[in-house]
């Protein structure tokens, strides 16, 4: 990983750094903006998703629905939501994989002591 004196303003660097980056920086890409109603109530505008969360799809095809974060993959940087599904030539259903930049977050979940003081930070 690059120190943030070495960094480049090369794209394909960019890019480079993005994809190898460790799962503990990942973490930080994986946020989303939070609803009007929670950026007052906990006075931040973004907040890493959470298996659990609820979310309401901002852009793309499904914009407007709204569910539950199914599961939140890192390594992908993709999330995928309760209701929202692609159909496969088989006729199955596979959760289809979103970006969370394209989500709003709108209630979060926070059974976790340690994320609720996150967020009090």
């Amino acid at each position: 990983m690059m120190k943030a004196t070495d960094k480049s303003k090369q794209p394909r660097k960019q890019r480079k750094e993005r994809y190898n980056a460790p799962l503990h920086v990942r973490h930080k890409f994986m946020t989303a903006p939070l609803s009007e109603e929670l950026q007052g109530k906990y006075g931040r505008r973004n907040f890493p998703v959470r298996k659990g969360d609820t979310v309401r799809v901002i852009r793309g095809d499904d914009k407007g629905k709204e569910g539950k974060v199914r599961t939140v993959d890192p390594q992908k940087e993709k999330i995928t939501m309760e209701g929202i599904v692609v159909a496969r030539s088989d006729l199955s259903e596979v959760p289809r994989p979103i970006h969370p930049s394209n989500v709003v977050i709108t209630k979060l979940d926070v059974k976790d002591k340690l994320r609720e003081l996150a967020l009090k930070r």
